[in-house]
């Protein structure tokens, strides 16, 4: 079988990516001081906890707030990009003596791009809508700056393989064509891809959907700068439309239930990519590494479900008791003049168990799901292979009566939910705080395990049943479950000790490790001078 000229061109920038890993010639990198790395690196490790992030966003994280903190002091934004970056790799984001000193030029380059695009928005924008714009352009310029410092070349490769794979597969109804655009269509397959395989969050795809708005974004002439400014807001309403359509969801959803077959021809590729024309050539030799790299990233996957359990459930743990110690059990004490510690003890006990119980009990592979994970890779790999046409069903807007029923319905289980735990902890000798209390830990314990138990499924290849137990437990507790989500997302944007630590002790804190660095260097040149 011959392989598809997709795939082709997808070996061939695997093999520049791979060439990119040779030993360049020696050239001057970006130095820190050890001393003052090692100082700052402790901060950022504990920055990392309370700015929690998954674990492929924390350095774009980190980046971002480094990068905003510095716009927002810079004197001189045009000479921002070598403090900038060294302070990075003294936090540990990036390797000492690593970064080629030619990299100083470009982050700045980018700097300059930005603040002259946000200058020059402000003769066509006001208010809150020019205060957005920065914001959202800041955003994608920390997600520039760490491609550019650590160039995704693989994932960019694997993502527009797939997407122009997905434009074949992932169709929308015949009689559904009228209510979105071709353009659209190909767009959500993109930004669907973007979620899919690498879990992208959204101010990533938004540079990759900039980037196809702007050919030439990364190396703009600074004359058509002015141009751009003009345009760039209606371009990023196109682009938070897109993020936020009401069909992304059902893009994904497609899409996501076949990414795996995707992911595991990247894996071998990056293992050699030179060599997988003849790899590919032997059928029971492109099988046997199939299944080697399909074991390999379910080892990985189970061991990451662990992980996420032991800690998801000690933190709910610690919490809870933290909480009950330090509020619950003053409050109780207070008014009631006893402690039903009774309550307590089950109020602390119950939300972890849950999302044990939620974690551990989800499948995460099985003998089928690897043979549909064969078959899938032949078909998306070699020429002339049948793909299946997966159809997007558009939702029919409901109107008039039927509507209204569906929105009471819901808020009847919602009310049916909560009312009901609320009846049976009263029942129980929980407070009226307690209450509230668990009801806010049991919504956000129900929001992180369904994360978790849907993160765990990732290799599963196809459309999978729920199963009767977690459909009845879904269709009850989804009151629950989007409580919690609304309150995590409320707990990421107004993260108190977050903004404290940015106000009061990171600014601060910079110019130390910067006086502590230029120290030290005084110190060795004096020292120097001795011999």
């Amino acid at each position: 079988m011959e392989l598809s000229q997709k795939t082709k061109r997808l070996v061939e920038q695997y093999k520049v990516w791979y060439r990119e890993l040779e030993p360049k010639e020696a050239q001057g990198t970006i130095s820190v001081d050890e001393v003052a790395s090692k100082v700052a690196s402790f901060y950022e490790k504990i920055r990392g906890v309370v700015d929690w992030r998954e674990e492929h966003l924390l350095r774009k994280t980190a980046i971002d707030r480094i990068f905003r903190r510095r716009i927002l002091l810079a004197e001189r934004p045009g000479e921002m990009a070598e403090p900038f970056l060294q302070e990075l790799i003294r936090g540990g984001h990036f390797p000492n003596n690593r970064i080629p000193t030619q990299k100083i030029e470009e982050v700045q380059r980018v700097i300059n791009k930005l603040v002259a695009i946000i200058e020059n928005s402000k003769h066509y924008l006001e208010g809150n809508q020019q205060g957005r714009l920065e914001n959202w352009l800041l955003a994608l310029g920390s997600c520039e700056i760490e491609e550019l410092l650590s160039p995704p070349t693989r994932e960019k490769a694997l993502i527009d393989w797939m997407a122009e794979d997905m434009k074949e597969r992932v169709q929308v109804r015949r009689k559904d064509t009228d209510r979105i655009t071709e353009e659209d269509r190909v767009f959500l397959i993109y930004v669907g891809v973007h979620r899919s395989l690498y879990k992208l969050d959204d101010p990533t795809i938004a540079l990759h959907l900039l980037e196809r708005f702007y050919p030439n974004w990364k190396s703009v002439d600074s004359s058509a700068l002015a141009s751009i400014a003009q345009t760039v807001q209606g371009t990023k309403e196109k682009i938070e439309s897109l993020l936020k359509h009401p069909l992304a969801e059902k893009f994904y959803q497609i899409i996501e239930n076949y990414d795996t077959p995707y992911l595991l021809v990247g894996d071998i590729l990056t293992k050699d990519p030179t060599g997988f024309g003849n790899l590919v050539a032997v059928s029971e030799s492109f099988e046997t590494a199939i299944r080697e790299a399909y074991n390999k990233r379910l080892l990985k996957l189970k061991k990451r479900m662990r992980r996420a359990a032991f800690f998801s459930t000690l933190s709910v743990f610690l919490s809870k008791v933290l909480i009950a110690l330090a509020i619950e059990v003053p409050f109780d004490q207070y008014l009631n003049h006893g402690v039903n510690y009774s309550a307590i003890g089950w109020s602390i006990t119950i939300p972890p168990l849950f999302l044990l119980a939620l974690v551990m009990s989800v499948k995460s592979s099985s003998e089928e799901n690897l043979q549909r994970t064969l078959l899938e890779v032949t078909k998306i790999t070699f020429e002339n292979e049948r793909k299946n046409i997966k159809e997007v069903s558009l939702p029919r807007k409901r109107k008039g009566f039927l509507a209204f029923l569906v929105v009471m319905v819901y808020l009847l289980m919602f009310v049916v939910t909560f009312g009901g735990l609320a009846w049976v902890l009263g029942k129980a000798g929980f407070s009226f705080l307690s209450i509230l209390v668990f009801l806010l830990f049991l919504s956000l314990v129900a929001y992180g395990g369904t994360r978790i138990r849907h993160r765990s499924r990732e290799l599963m290849v196809g459309e999978q049943s729920q199963g009767f137990l977690f459909g009845v437990f879904d269709f009850f507790f989804l009151p629950v479950i989007q409580t919690g989500k609304w309150f995590s997302g409320q707990l990421v944007r107004y993260n108190i000790l977050s903004i404290l630590l940015n106000v009061l002790i990171e600014a601060p804190f910079q110019v130390f490790i910067e006086f502590l660095e230029q120290l030290r260097t005084f110190w060795k040149e004096k020292r120097e001078e001795i011999h």
